[in-house]
């Protein structure tokens, strides 16, 4: 049985697409600390078709009626990557916070123009980077930042699968969809590079950030084979550690991510699965110390749902920051468009002397 707080984060959710479907309308109704307040989309079909479904307080046709709601605190932006910066700035000027999905936009000036709005709005912006949820990789987190000492290097993998929707399909529900949703201008999958790199380089160069901290340069290759695309980018960190991130789809085998950070006092190797199955990470943390190896279970594996509770947690109670901030999703495009300009020009690309869009 669901076992909720007293006290209770009121969110509208702005989208009722796949993701949505898929991650936020149910994170909304399970987590501890939140409820499904408000649900809002343009399509009237599949407003009240969701409705029905997940019986939030209100629906909205009209995004501005829904933030004009006094009794509504946080929106969850689920909507394509055109929108998200527009619609969250609407929803930081009317006074509430935000927790939307990756990336933070598709260009650097836009990131860099969401940052001021954060700042200037002192609501809680949090980027749906729900990985940094996985209990696993919190604990190898953890381990990275109390015990290992100085990180010597990281090799991280992201590679999507040529049977993802195989697998997928078996276990997700058939998305409701509607002819009469509103779609961004133009074809976001026309540019196969720039989509592929915002829909999952975000997620690998974010990898990369939660461990071992701020990228300063990268020098990247990209070879196009068989409608396959595979990135492969050496990593230079303010720390001083080095990394070799591979992005790659799809390849021809099983949904491939995870990585190996090496380190004074220690190591990690990670397993990461298809996040649609909802189970954490195999980590193997070892300590050079005593000589031991422990792997977390992670029981606990609807990181969409923790995300949405640490979300609460600091809004609610005033605890830490636990997810991505604007200026991680900042940081995040910053190095995708180093990428991309590296592969242009074959040299290294310092993320200081880059600006527009991934």
């Amino acid at each position: 049985m669901l076992r909720k707080d007293d006290r209770r984060l009121r969110v509208g959710v702005l989208g009722c697409g796949p993701i949505a479907q898929f991650a936020h309308l149910e994170s909304c109704v399970k987590a501890r600390n939140a409820d499904l307040y408000a649900i809002c989309d343009a399509a009237p079909d599949l407003l009240a078709r969701m409705g029905a479904t997940y019986e939030p307080e209100k629906q909205y046709g009209d995004y501005d009626a829904m933030l004009a709601d006094p009794e509504l605190e946080a929106v969850i932006v689920a909507t394509s990557d055109a929108y998200h910066v527009p619609m969250t700035i609407k929803a930081l000027d009317a006074g509430k916070h935000v927790l939307c999905e990756k990336p933070v936009g598709v260009s650097i000036e836009e990131g860099m123009a969401l940052a001021e709005a954060v700042k200037r709005s002192g609501k809680v912006y949090q980027v749906g980077h729900m990985k940094r949820f996985d209990p696993a990789l919190e604990a190898a987190r953890d381990f990275v930042r109390d015990e290992i000492g100085t990180v010597l290097a990281l090799k991280a993998w992201y590679c999507d699968s040529t049977h993802r929707y195989t697998n997928t399909d078996a276990v997700q529900p058939l998305p409701v969809t509607s002819r009469l949703a509103k779609k961004p201008a133009g074809n976001p999958k026309a540019d196969l590079r720039q989509y592929f790199m915002l829909a999952h380089g975000s997620h690998l160069v974010d990898t990369a950030r939660f461990f071992c901290g701020e990228i300063t340069a990268v020098r990247a290759r990209l070879n196009e084979q068989f409608g396959a695309y595979c990135w492969f980018v050496e990593t230079e960190f303010a720390s001083g550690a080095l990394g070799h991130l591979d992005l790659t789809v799809a390849v021809r085998m099983d949904w491939h991510e995870g990585f190996q950070l090496y380190g004074e006092n220690g190591s990690v190797i990670a397993k990461t699965f298809n996040p649609w199955y909802f189970r954490a990470s195999e980590v193997d943390i070892f300590r050079e110390k005593d000589a031991t190896a422990r792997r977390p279970l992670g029981a606990d594996g609807h990181f969409f749902r923790r995300q949405l509770e640490g979300f609460a947690d600091t809004i609610l109670d005033g605890k830490p920051m636990r997810g991505a901030t604007v200026d991680d999703g900042v940081a995040s495009i910053r190095a995708m468009v180093a990428i991309a300009r590296s592969v242009e020009s074959g040299a290294r690309v310092s993320l200081t002397d880059v600006t527009g869009a991934v």
